[in-house]
C-alpha cells in the first residue's frame, strides 16, 4: 500500500488514537494495582488477565467468531504470551515499589525495543539514527534507575526496565500476528489465558486473603488492563511501531498526574532528567520518521509521473 494513500493515513490515525487510549488505560491499571496494597505480583497479574480473558471471550461470542489460530502462527502467539507475561509481572513489581511515574517511564522503554525487535525479527528497515536514538533512551533510563549500591530501589528499577524490554518483544509479536491476519480478541484471549495458567500455581500455593475492597480494586485494574490491551493490540495492527510509538509516551503524563493527585508522589530531579531525555529521544524519532515518510511520498510521486521529455515515435 502506498504511504501517502488516504487509507494508509486513516489507518495511522486510528493507530494513534488507540495508542493514546491504551496509555490512559494502562496508567489507570497501574494506579489500581498500587491501590490494591501489599499483595503478590502473581496474584495481581492473575486477576488482571482473568478480566481481559473474559472480555475477549465476550467479544468473540458477540461477533460470532470462533477461537481459531493458524498453526504457522502458533510460535508467535507463544512468544507474545511468554514475553507479555514476564513484562506484566516485572511491571507490577515495579509499580508496587517505585514512584508511579518512574515505573511508567521504565515500562515505556518498550516502544524503542519494539522498533529494535521489529528490525531483528520482522526485518522492518531501521536506520542507524534510529538505533542511536534507542541508545539515547537507554542512557536516559539510567537516570531513572539510578544504579547505585546504596539505592534500595535498584532491583524494582531493573525489573521495570526488563519489563519494558519484554513488552517491546511482545508488541513486536502483536504486529507480526496482525500482519498475518489474526484477530485482536484472539490475540488478547490467547495471551490472557496463557498468563493465568502460568501464574495459577503461585496463586494456589501462595494465596493472600483479600478484602472486598482489594477484590474490587483488582477487578477495576483488570478492566483497565483489558481496555489497554485491546487498544494497543489494535494500534500495532493498524500501523508500524516506527510511526506511532511516540504517542505511547502519553502514559507518562497520565501516570505522573495520577501519582501526584492520588498518592502525593513527586519524582526526584534525576528522574525528571531521565524523563526529559527519553521523551526527547522519542520526539526525535517521531520527527525523523515523519521526514522520512514525506521523502518517500515525494519519491513515489515523482516515479508515478510519466517523463514529459519522451519523444513518441
Amino acid at each position: 500500500m502506498v504511504e501517502n494513500h488516504p487509507d494508509t493515513r486513516k489507518q495511522e490515525y486510528r493507530g494513534i488514537a488507540c495508542l493514546v487510549l491504551s496509555a490512559f488505560c494502562f496508567a489507570l491499571m497501574s494506579m489500581f494495582v498500587h491501590l490494591a496494597g501489599d499483595l503478590p505480583s502473581m496474584q495481581k497479574s492473575f486477576f488482571r488477565n482473568l478480566v481481559a480473558a473474559l472480555a475477549a471471550v465476550v467479544l468473540l461470542l458477540r461477533a460470532g467468531e470462533p477461537f481459531r489460530i493458524r498453526r504457522e502462527n502458533l510460535p508467535y502467539f507463544l512468544m507474545r504470551s511468554i514475553f507479555g507475561t514476564m513484562g506484566v509481572l516485572c511491571n507490577f513489581y515495579a509499580v508496587d515499589h517505585l514512584v508511579l511515574a518512574d515505573a511508567s517511564i521504565l515500562n515505556k522503554m518498550s516502544p524503542f525495543f519494539t522498533v529494535l525487535f521489529s528490525w531483528l525479527i520482522l526485518k522492518e528497515k531501521v536506520m542507524p539514527i534510529q538505533l542511536s536514538l534507542i541508545f539515547g533512551a537507554f542512557l536516559g533510563s539510567i537516570f531513572v534507575v539510578k544504579p547505585t549500591f546504596s539505592n534500595l530501589a535498584l532491583v524494582p528499577s531493573l525489573l521495570g526496565f526488563f519489563g519494558g524490554i519484554c513488552a517491546g518483544a511482545a508488541y513486536t509479536m502483536v504486529r507480526k500476528l496482525g500482519e498475518a491476519g489474526e484477530k485482536g480478541p484472539v490475540i488478547v484471549l490467547f495471551f490472557s489465558v496463557f498468563s493465568c495458567v502460568v501464574v495459577l500455581p503461585w496463586l494456589i500455593f501462595d494465596y493472600h486473603p483479600m478484602t472486598w475492597q482489594q477484590m474490587g480494586i483488582l477487578l477495576l485494574a483488570g478492566c483497565a488492563a483489558a481496555g489497554g490491551q485491546f487498544a494497543i493490540t489494535a494500534a500495532y495492527r493498524y500501523a508500524p511501531a516506527s510511526r506511532i510509538s511516540i504517542y505511547d509516551y502519553s502514559q507518562l503524563i497520565f501516570s505522573t498526574m495520577l501519582g501526584f493527585f492520588i498518592f502525593g508522589q513527586v519524582p526526584d530531579g534525576w528522574s525528571f532528567l531521565g524523563y526529559g531525555i527519553i521523551c526527547l529521544m522519542a520526539i526525535f524519532m517521531f520527527v525523523y520518521n515523519n521526514r522520512k515518510r514525506k521523502n518517500t511520498q515525494k519519491q513515489a510521486l515523482l516515479e508515478s509521473k510519466e517523463p514529459s521529455d519522451v519523444i513518441k515515435m
